[in-house]
């Protein structure tokens, strides 16, 4: 039997008993964390009400992706290699509907309007539509390369293909293709936030800035590192932080001044990153840590030591908690921000105190929070 629906009252029992590091109380997220358990192939469930886990939603394939309904209580999840998209229901904890649009994916996005996926495909070679109203499969754009990576931003979204060393721009009203151009077998690519230019970044060291509407090159910024993890933060987007394999740092980069600021000590391996406030927090697998900067002035704050193998972060919608997933434990850690603003006002960092511990499954790669009504 699911458990039942979080209620106000419990809401409100529960957040009384939960105190944070110095005088601010914390208060518990109206919601759940739906986390996709790949070797598991399961979705867990945390309660962020009462920081527990409910038993975990069985489904027919091995999940790597999530993504929350833009306005129900409900979450996405991508099995790629089934080429599966499944809809979880907040409410009765379980599947509620599926569909396939192709033998075998990549990833997924929302689209501009928030009305439908996008999902891209490399078994058929394609992107298509899937409107969130009937969950089946619509529009879908043919695509010449196989993709490895892709972005959305407004009518737009860009491909890369690894094994074809090439970036693809797309019209998704249209359909058409604008612009090919090729590259060193890109890794990963995102839109810089207005949408004016794309990023990619490219097995050997370096960032390719790209005129979305043309193609053409911006510039060609040399980086210490592999690009493998991108994280945009501070104020109005104006940061971006690149992780990857070459050098135990992180690479701040000014997007809209297309130039590298500095390259800052982050921990050993630092692979995934997430941005609350001003502060950006670096899994570091190899340590079972995470490393806390401030974006301030890029000075590290804090580490925080977790389960085994973090690599994926994410920060709750009322940003007082960053979850973090442990592949290897299969749990999740969960840090309270307010929590680094003791260590922010030192000198040198220090530990910051582990929350709680939440066990989740086998293998949690990817996770999402759903706000319940």
């Amino acid at each position: 039997m699911p458990p039942p629906r979080i209620s106000r009252r419990n809401l409100l029992l529960g957040s009384a008993g939960l105190l944070g590091c110095g005088p601010e109380k914390a208060t518990r997220f109206p919601g759940y964390c739906f986390v996709a358990n790949q070797s598991g192939r399961s979705i867990g469930v945390v309660d962020l009400t009462r920081f527990r886990a409910w038993p975990q939603i069985p489904i027919d394939a091995a999940p790597t992706a999530l993504l929350p309904h833009p306005e129900l209580p409900k979450a996405f999840a991508l099995a790629p290699e089934s080429g599966v998209v499944y809809e979880i229901d907040a409410a009765s904890l379980s599947v509620s509907r599926r569909t396939r649009a192709g033998s075998r994916a990549v990833s997924m996005w929302l689209g501009p309007k928030q009305d439908a996926l996008w999902v891209l495909y490399s078994e058929p070679k394609a992107l298509v539509e899937i409107p969130l109203a009937t969950l089946r499969s619509a529009r879908r754009i043919p695509l010449a390369v196989a993709g490895t990576d892709f972005d959305v931003n407004g009518d737009r979204a860009a491909v890369a293909s690894r094994r074809d060393r090439s970036v693809v721009m797309t019209s998704l009203s249209s359909g058409a293709i604008e612009w090919t151009v090729p590259a060193h077998e890109p890794s990963i690519l995102r839109f810089r936030p207005d949408g004016k230019q794309l990023i990619v970044g490219e097995s050997d060291r370096s960032l390719t800035i790209l005129d979305s509407a043309s193609g053409k090159t911006v510039v060609r910024l040399p980086m210490p590192l592999e690009p493998r993890n991108f994280c945009f933060g501070g104020e109005g987007n104006g940061q971006l932080f690149v992780t990857g394999p070459g050098v135990d740092a992180v690479v701040v980069v000014y997007p809209y001044q297309t130039e590298v600021a500095e390259t800052r000590l982050a921990g050993r391996a630092p692979d995934a990153m997430a941005s609350v406030d001003q502060y950006l927090l670096i899994a570091n697998p190899e340590t079972n840590s995470v490393t806390v900067l401030s974006t301030d002035d890029y000075r590290r704050i804090a580490q925080v030591q977790v389960g085994q193998e973090p690599h994926h972060i994410l920060v709750t919608p009322d940003r007082q908690y960053a979850l973090v997933l442990n592949e290897r434990s299969g749990d999740v850690a969960v840090i309270r921000i307010a929590a680094f603003a003791q260590s922010r006002d030192k000198s040198r960092w220090n530990s910051a105190p582990l929350f709680t511990l939440i066990p989740v499954g086998e293998k949690p790669v990817s996770a999402t929070v759903v706000r319940l009504a």
